[in-house]
């Protein structure tokens, strides 16, 4: 029976709530208070009794939630509360693999051992050791990504959209950068390349249409006002049917014609051709570089698998003004994040296991058999969870690649299918109140209702989260 429910004799009064002394002095919130602290320990307890008086007032206070084990358990839930972090492992069960809002890309055992290292002691951050001075930040990766690369440079910000926004404030301030009209996307939360544009004092001029664009079109928007030509990727949609675009070599070939500098954002590039394992193929830094980019920028938390970065690798002038530039220095990133670089790049240099050791790698590139097995093993605890309310079954779906990238790709996989047997009118509100019920287990499971069902897709279990994802769904029982 829960709190409100009491019949109304066995309510107590105000005068029975102890006061906040009282209560602090009882054995077990002293133990508290010794695990916690004594002043969220205070907070907890007024919260406590604040909650009793409110239900007295309301003649719905039950005699026994004044007595000293009920309230010292209602402390002890408050403090369990307020303690739990904010910022939580979940399970994501969403079919989308980098999934922007669940953190993007899982980091490599090797970049979480390498963060945790110069996390626990001082590091030369910034500090040349071979020649006992200062030193550049950059020097920790930029070696790596010029292997990997072929670039003559490269730099490191704190995300993409930064790294876009802080090559073209430097090479394009108050002159005009040339682009694609169809290339003028909109990546997640209503973020604009031309917004970017502007606020890096470019000024945006459009060529071409939305579904094609040519060679000339760039030309004839060349004048002395020019400061680069912009190809950007659409990483995150497709134009199919009646198509042209120019292409990166012709772009580069037009831009030194006229002396200008060639620039091409890759949004979500990856350092492998990915169409080695079977998955749709992406254009590369490489690549770009080859075709004659003088500039190429793209993450570290997407495709590359790595942590949140944007990246911008090319000609070592160039990079040379965008290190000079005093918002590089607003826009860079911590120790942490170059040593997660770090380790994920150097398994770039050993592409034979890197399917293996890479996770977002190993992930989209799963055998359907593998995934079918793991539907298998959670399945009958799933059945047994809502043996009373649901059907439980396994079914054929398709993974998403995520965070804009290949967005008209799908990967075969499978999830496991919790479908109510009452239907009608109520149906979409169960299924909600499910969904919620996996959002608040112990490590949230973040699922998706599709299709007349609460489904979840597990691409992303891995057998060694199996047993822990399966031993908390007993707690689906007892609701």
């Amino acid at each position: 029976m829960t709190f409100g429910e009491i019949p109304m004799q066995q309510s107590t009064s105000l005068a029975a709530i102890p006061a906040v002394d009282r209560v602090l002095n009882f054995p077990a919130v002293q133990a508290l208070a010794a695990e916690y602290g004594r002043a969220p320990t205070l907070v907890a307890v007024r919260g406590a009794l604040d909650q009793l008086r409110e239900l007295a007032r309301g003649g719905a206070l039950a005699a026994d939630a004044v007595n000293e084990p009920r309230l010292a358990a209602r402390v002890q839930s408050a403090l369990e509360d307020a303690a739990r972090p904010l910022l939580r492992p979940v399970f994501n069960l969403t079919g989308t693999v980098l999934h922007t809002n669940l953190g993007r890309a899982p980091l490599p055992e090797e970049a979480i051992a390498h963060a945790v290292e110069v996390m626990r002691r001082p590091c030369n951050l910034e500090y040349d050791l071979g020649g006992g001075s200062r030193g550049d930040r950059d020097s920790l990766v930029e070696p790596l990504l010029k292997e990997l690369t072929g670039a003559e440079a490269a730099t490191v910000v704190n995300n993409n959209a930064a790294a876009v926004f802080l090559a073209l404030n430097t090479l394009g301030l108050r002159r005009e950068v040339i682009v694609s009209r169809g290339e003028l996307v909109e990546i997640g939360g209503a973020f604009r390349v031309p917004d970017i544009m502007a606020r890096a004092g470019c000024k945006l001029v459009e060529v071409g249409t939305t579904n094609r664009t040519h060679l000339r079109d760039f030309e004839s928007a060349i004048s002395d006002k020019t400061a680069l030509l912009l190809k950007v990727h659409t990483s995150n949609y497709a134009i199919q049917g009646f198509t042209a675009a120019a292409e990166e070599h012709e772009l580069a070939t037009l831009a030194h014609t006229h002396e200008l500098p060639f620039m091409v954002d890759l949004g979500s590039g990856t350092l492998v051709d990915l169409s080695a394992w079977g998955l749709p193929k992406e254009p590369t830094p490489q690549q770009s570089l080859a075709a004659g980019a003088d500039l190429v920028t793209f993450s570290g938390d997407k495709l590359l698998g790595g942590p949140q970065a944007g990246i911008i690798v090319g000609r070592r002038d160039l990079i040379a003004k965008i290190k000079k530039n005093p918002l590089k220095r607003a826009l860079r990133v911590d120790k942490i994040t170059y040593a997660t670089l770090e380790a994920v790049l150097r398994l770039y240099r050993d592409p034979e296991r890197l399917a293996q050791r890479l996770p977002t790698l190993r992930l989209l590139t799963r055998p359907l058999a593998d995934i079918e097995t793991t539907a298998q093993a959670i399945l009958p605890a799933l059945q047994q969870a809502f043996s009373h309310t649901a059907e439980v079954s396994i079914a054929p779906t398709h993974s998403q690649i995520g965070s804009g990238s290949l967005p008209i790709d799908r990967l075969p996989s499978c999830c496991v299918a919790i479908t109510l047997r009452v239907k009608g009118k109520g149906e979409g509100s169960a299924l909600k109140k499910i969904e919620q019920a996996f959002r608040e287990l112990p490590v949230p499971v973040i699922g998706r209702v599709a299709e007349g069902a609460f489904r979840l897709d597990v691409r992303c279990l891995e057998d060694k989260n199996v047993s822990g994802f399966v031993e908390q769904l007993a707690q689906l029982r007892s609701r």
